[in-house]
């Protein structure tokens, strides 16, 4: 997405606007930290030599956030050098140790997406023992931490051995049960600052169980494109979110999405479009932006819906991504792109007379990290398909989805193996006779490209004859394709 210098001071202006709205719902913010887990990703270079990275790398490294002045509410537990690592273990690793070694002063808790935050927590489930260990000394591991600023900056903050610390965080993380353990390590937490709208909200339940009911908050609405606006009301429940515009930073525009279809017009009129001033309540629209970078009329993909109004200002729930079938992450997958990885996948089964009769997938949240799972009915040939091509078919699909999947798999480790999973013949059938029980036309039904519905998932899940997993990461070379940066909503 092309952007330009004073952008990145537009949306530091939003970023500024955040903790005064928060602090009307939750004061005394300014008398502790932060513990945030934020980390940057790999730069390339454009076809035309342009530099190109994500775009919250983009600001993580420019001077508004590296040389920001010193703020009592924006204070956080990771120094920059934790934050600017390239490596994400190291990163990860400092980041959790400077925020367990000033646990009393942390106030809240948080990353940009609900997955990373969990994966940071994941991670102390993993490394707690090496962790305590470091608290212990007061000195992160130098086989573990080996960038020498990044150790320096993590000194800084430890101030020497911490045996009662360390006792403490080892008696917490050594119980049986990890439910509350945000709460029981960082005590004076208030709430907890993730997006958790969209695709996020299926990681809700696990946040409750790990922090035992903390406030969850979604303060912002952004995408790499542009950034929109403000939640004013911040502590208010997940399901109720809703979004103001700020009207200086882009010019908005709404296409209005058809009822009957669920979509807007695929070639729009111009005169469709409404004004932030003319949207309706109870109307969903899709998201339009001409942008100071120089998008023009460019169709976010996002379906937001009115939900009311702030004074005139209309706010909005975040509806869905339209089109998008599957994320974990910051990863976005359309049924189209699904649809080519698995055409190019099933390939391995001809040499074996094995075709597929039918397929649908699911975002699986219950590992950490998540993973794609790919439901195939099979009509098998003369000869019995080895596991090993059914592994060879997990990687392919990986293979073919695009690249800020295979970051997520290969690099950030953020995504877990691709999982196949064979169902009895007939399953489709059966998932057929379950959606005409509820009501639909067997006239209009088609098998869903994507299930996410409990039952339908069960249903799936009781029918598996065997499962396999993708056997390796998928390829990731850094600067191939990374000019095409995904969507933050």
């Amino acid at each position: 997405m092309p952007t330009i210098q004073d952008e990145l001071g537009r949306r530091s202006l939003l970023y500024s606007l955040l903790m005064p709205v928060m602090n009307q719902f939750v004061p005394g913010l300014d008398k502790g930290k932060g513990m945030y887990f934020l980390f940057v990703k790999s730069e390339a270079r454009t076809p035309g030599g342009l530099l190109a990275r994500p775009v919250l790398t983009s600001y993580y490294k420019s001077p508004h956030f590296v040389e920001r002045p010193h703020d009592p509410y924006t204070v956080y537990t990771s120094p920059n050098e934790a934050i600017l690592c390239p490596d994400s273990y190291q990163s990860m690793y400092a980041q959790l140790l400077c925020g367990l070694a000033q646990r009393e002063e942390v106030l809240r808790v948080g990353a940009v997406f609900a997955s990373g935050f969990i994966r940071a927590i994941r991670f102390l489930e993993k490394h707690w023992r090496a962790l305590c260990r470091d608290l212990l000394t007061g000195a992160a591991d130098p086989d573990t931490v080996t960038d020498p600023s990044v150790r320096s900056a993590v000194a800084g903050v430890l101030r020497g051995p911490d045996p009662e610390l360390a006792a403490l965080v080892e008696t917490e993380c050594g119980r049986g049960s990890w439910q509350g353990i945000i709460t029981r390590l960082w005590p004076n937490t208030k709430y907890i600052d993730v997006i958790v709208t969209g695709t996020m909200a299926q990681y809700i339940p696990t946040l409750d169980y790990y922090s035992g009911g903390l406030p969850l908050a979604c303060t912002m609405y952004a995408s790499s494109e542009c950034y929109f606006g403000l939640n004013l009301e911040p502590m208010c429940k997940p399901s109720e979110v809703s979004y103001t515009l700020i009207p200086t930073m882009a010019y908005f525009e709404f296409l209005p999405v058809h009822r009957s279809s669920g979509c807007a017009a695929d070639n729009p009129d111009p005169s469709d479009l409404v004004g932030l001033v003319d949207v309706k309540l109870g109307q969903e629209y899709e998201l339009v932006l001409t942008t100071y970078a120089g998008l023009y009329r460019y169709r976010v993909g996002d379906v937001l819906r009115v939900a009311g109004f702030k004074n005139n200002a209309p706010r909005f729930n975040f509806v869905c991504r339209k089109n998008v079938a599957l994320s974990i992450d910051s990863d976005k997958t359309d049924e189209v792109e699904l649809h080519r990885a698995v055409e190019k996948a099933v390939g391995h089964l001809e040499p074996f007379g094995a075709t597929l009769v039918e397929y649908t997938s699911h975002a699986d949240t219950s590992t950490i990290p998540g993973h794609y799972v790919l439901y195939w009915e099979l009509r098998t040939g003369p000869t019995p398909v080895p596991p090993s091509v059914f592994e060879d078919c997990c990687l392919a699909v990986e293979e073919s989805l695009n690249s800020v999947y295979r970051q997520g798999r290969a690099v950030d480790k953020s995504i877990g193996p691709l999982e196949l999973r064979v169902v009895e013949e007939g399953t489709f059938d059966k998932l057929m006779d379950y959606a005409l029980s509820r009501g639909a036309s067997i006239n209009q039904y088609k098998a869903p490209r994507c299930v996410k519905f409990e039952p339908m998932v069960e249903l799936l899940n009781s029918r598996v004859r065997c499962n396999f997993f993708s056997p390796k990461c998928p390829k990731w070379v850094p600067g191939h394709k990374q000019w095409s940066t995904t969507k933050s909503a």
